[in-house]
């Protein structure tokens, strides 16, 4: 099974079109190259180093909100 999860974008490299994007106080550097507009403060669902999409911030906490009900945090997310 695969899971991407909503990340916030809080920095990103115009250089590279990478992205740090940060979940419970984890930052990870992603690809933005699959998602265009992406701005800092942006949530979007990251899968395997990638940016796959922008979501809404409702969009992106409601799924956060199951994804902790399921008990898992984001350090289980590889």
């Amino acid at each position: 099974m695969c899971l991407a999860i909503p990340a916030r974008i809080t920095a990103i490299d115009e250089l590279t079109d990478a992205a740090t994007v940060s979940l419970d106080g984890i930052s990870r550097q992603v690809s933005l190259a699959l998602v265009e507009d992406a701005r800092i403060g942006d949530y979007v669902l990251v899968h395997v180093g990638y940016a796959l999409n922008k979501l809404s911030p409702e969009e992106a906490e409601q799924t956060l909100r199951l994804i902790a009900e399921a008990g898992l945090s984001a350090e289980d997310v590889p």
